[in-house]
């Protein structure tokens, strides 16, 4: 598999990744035994980028990794991240950006991940209460101490990364993008390739909607988080849905899946864009690894971008409690 740069460093990064949230919950109960052959088979598709949070699974996603990364002789590049912490017999989770709290949970990862030093360290979201250079300055004095390689922010505006970036050189932004969630296109892709950054899009299949997983909320697991999320409401999910087999149709007319031609769009259209689409099963990571071998023409681009206008897309991409530190 190709790689790209990982923003101006001198490290590279398969030009897809594996999304591995998944398989610490969310979208069902927890395999490590699957989930540990599916990283396994990501590796041996040229997928060598793997993303993670302290915040997947109260740490069993870096724990999980770090089990997998003792066995692998292969390089691998981890990105992770801080910043969403749960709070003992509390609901939910709060952010926290302070300098003392960002040591100890690079600190903790380190462990978790049986690791010297991180890839790439970012900050999940955002605490306005704390001025971006003071978190990032924080994350710098990581990076001096040998720690970290390289810093990374999640789900900020592009002032934020500039301001960010004047402090510390940032390598990586990671946000959702998808043919079903392009806000990015505003500004945040241009402003990220004028200062070198590399943007890591995840939920690119749009939590599987773009793959076509799921045409009834009630064909969702029970602990699906899914089944929260405005775009998979009922009457939602019904014009959606209409969308998906418009993809369906694309995609088979170039012998493809409809996740193919979703992945394919993104990177036909951004080089400095890697996709992280998440997997639990190995069939899937294969899947998505072929993704790269499609080429798409202008005219297809186009048609795609046409038919996936933001308007047509109904609901938003999370309930509104969960906006919280997501500045875009």
């Amino acid at each position: 598999m190709d790689s790209r740069p990982l923003g101006n460093t001198n490290d590279r990064v398969s030009m897809i990744g594996l999304g591995c949230a998944g398989m610490s919950g969310g979208y069902g109960a927890p395999n490590d035994a699957q989930s540990l052959l599916t990283i396994a088979c990501a590796i041996e598709n040229g997928i060598d980028f793997l993303d993670t949070a302290d915040a997947y699974g109260a740490g069993h996603n870096e724990e999980l990794l770090g089990r997998f990364l003792r066995g692998c002789s292969a390089r691998v590049s981890v990105g992770t991240k801080f910043g969403l912490v749960g709070k003992p017999g509390a609901a939910g989770t709060v952010i926290d950006n302070s300098p003392q709290y960002i040591r100890g949970a690079c600190e903790a990862s380190l462990r978790r991940l049986a690791v010297e030093t991180l890839d790439l360290y970012y900050a999940h979201r955002r605490d306005r209460a704390v001025p971006i250079e003071d978190m990032v300055g924080a994350m710098a004095e990581l990076v001096r101490e040998g720690k970290v390689r390289h810093l990374g922010l999640c789900e900020v505006r592009p002032d934020t990364l500039r301001r960010a970036h004047a402090v510390h050189p940032i390598a990586a932004v990671q946000s959702e993008y998808s043919l079903c969630t392009r806000g990015a296109e505003v500004e945040m892709l241009d402003t990220c390739r004028a200062l070198g950054v590399t943007f890591v899009a995840f939920c690119p299949l749009g939590r599987g909607f773009l793959a076509g997983i799921a045409g009834s909320i009630d064909e969702l697991d029970e602990t699906d988080f899914r089944r929260r999320m405005p775009r998979f409401q009922t009457d939602a999910l019904r014009k959606n849905i209409e969308l998906v087999r418009a993809l369906e149709s694309f995609a088979a007319d170039i012998g493809a899946s409809s996740a193919q031609v979703a992945l394919a769009w993104i990177l036909a259209k951004h080089p400095h864009v890697v996709p992280i689409p998440g997997a639990k099963r190995p069939k899937y990571v294969q899947e998505n690894a072929a993704a790269t071998r499609i080429k798409l023409a202008a005219k297809q681009i186009e048609a795609l971008d046409r038919l996936f206008d933001p308007s047509a897309v109904v609901g938003d991409r999370y309930p509104e409690a969960a906006m919280a530190g997501i500045e875009g």
